[in-house]
């Protein structure tokens, strides 16, 4: 039965067959990637790169970052906050969801898009105490209207900055990239 098999794979019909069913699971694969790296459709088309523009800083409308290790995701009071006193509000087709939560008395369900896996247990804190700032990680989000992860955030990365952070201090280096720092 096997040699039946191998003999029709090595004929030019099971060649063509192999090839067909290789680009079928390649294809697979890279629109799974593709979907992945998608952002996720969020309650509001948050425009960051008009906000940033208009000085506002990423830790009020993520404060937790500060904090610990969870950015947050902004409060439907946060956005009101600021929206109940601009015209724009009663215009801007991107604001109806924030109305209509505000008279609801419900939040906005955002949908976070920068997570790390459970296993690895990120915190902010230590990176702004570090002085970096959140585009080293997030990219420049005063050019972003939707915000989109610019990299891939996994271990490889995170280890990269790391050593180029602990740069020529070898105790720091150790530190940076003990597996207890982000895994324990």
């Amino acid at each position: 039965m096997i040699q039946k098999v191998f003999k029709w794979l090595i004929q030019p019909l099971g060649r063509v067959a192999l090839l067909i069913a290789a680009l079928a699971v390649l294809s697979g694969v890279v629109w799974g990637i593709d979907l992945a790296q998608k952002p996720p459709a969020q309650p509001i088309e948050f425009p960051h790169k008009r906000h940033v523009a208009m000085g506002v800083q990423c830790l009020y409308c993520h404060p937790g970052a500060s904090r610990g290790p969870s950015s947050g995701l902004p409060t439907t009071s946060t956005c009101w906050g600021c929206h109940q006193q601009l015209a724009i509000t009663k215009t801007s087709l991107l604001l109806p969801p924030l109305v209509q939560a505000i008279e609801n008395g419900t939040p906005l369900q955002w949908v976070p898009v920068a997570q790390v896996p459970d296993f690895v247990q990120y915190n902010h804190r230590p990176h702004i105490a570090a002085g970096l700032n959140c585009e080293n990680c997030h990219g420049d989000v005063a050019q972003m209207n939707v915000y989109e992860n610019p990299q891939i955030l996994n271990m490889g990365w995170c280890l990269d900055c790391h050593r180029e952070q602990a740069a020529d201090d070898p105790e720091l280096l150790d530190r940076l990239t003990d597996c207890g720092t982000c895994h324990y």
